[in-house]
Formats: structure tokens, sequence, C-alpha cells
């Protein structure tokens, strides 16, 4: 059985890759905090709607008795991050700031780790499922 054809699966295997991204760009974003005129990046933030949109079909809502509701249309609920200016910027007109910095890459450690350990929960479920939790 192929893990990444399940849908949870393949969700979190993007997560990973996403947070993986963003560290390497974190990295780079410290090693350069001398040079003149850089400018801090960060990765757009994944949007829960855009990766639940893209990795799996959802199955169209259906009124099967007069009694049941309508589905009701929402707009959007979920707002985008918007792009903030850099906390300050050096002489040298360099933006990077490194507490800032650090705080991301806690923040990207924080989030990798509460997905390895929904995979290996995921995991677990599976194997006592086919009775293999020893």
């Amino acid at each position: 059985m192929n893990l990444k054809s399940l849908p949870l699966f393949g969700l979190m295997g993007r997560r990973m890759a996403w947070l993986t991204q963003r560290q390497a760009v974190l990295a780079q974003n410290i090693a350069n905090a001398d040079t003149p005129g850089y400018k801090p990046k960060d990765l757009n933030a994944a949007s829960f709607k855009q990766m639940l949109a893209s990795g799996l079909r959802a199955a169209p809502m259906a009124q099967t008795s007069p009694a049941h509701m309508q589905p009701v249309r929402r707009p959007d609920q979920f707002r985008s991050d918007v792009t903030r200016e850099a906390y300050g910027t050096s002489i040298s007109g360099n933006a990077v700031v490194i507490e800032e910095q650090l705080l991301k890459v806690q923040e990207s450690l924080g989030a990798h780790r509460l997905v390895t350990n929904l995979y290996g929960k995921h995991i677990s479920m599976l194997k006592a499922a086919i009775g293999r939790d020893r």
C-alpha cells in the first residue's frame, strides 16, 4: 500500500515539503544578515482551503428529503496573510532582523513537529487496524 495515495498522507507530505522549503528560505535570510541591501524573503502561507481543493475532491451536497436544509454558500471565511514590511532596516539597506527570522524558524519547527506527530499517530492507527500494533 502506498501511503502517498491516501489523501491525508498526501496532504501531510505536501505540508512537510512546504516547511522544508521555508526553512531553506529562512536559513538564506539569516546567512545574508550582513549583506548590504538584502531584503528578507518568505514563502506565501499555505492556505488550508487551497490544499484541500487540490488534494481532495468534494462530494456535492444533495437534498434527499424536503425536510433537509438547503446548503448555504458562504464567502471565503479565511483571510490571506498580508506580507508586512520588515521590523527595521539598517544603514546599509539590509532589512534582515535576526530575532524575527529566528521566530519564524521556531514557528516552522513547531509546525514540523506537529505534522511528524500526526504522521506517526496515523501510522499507529493503520497498524492497529491491520493487527500489527506491537
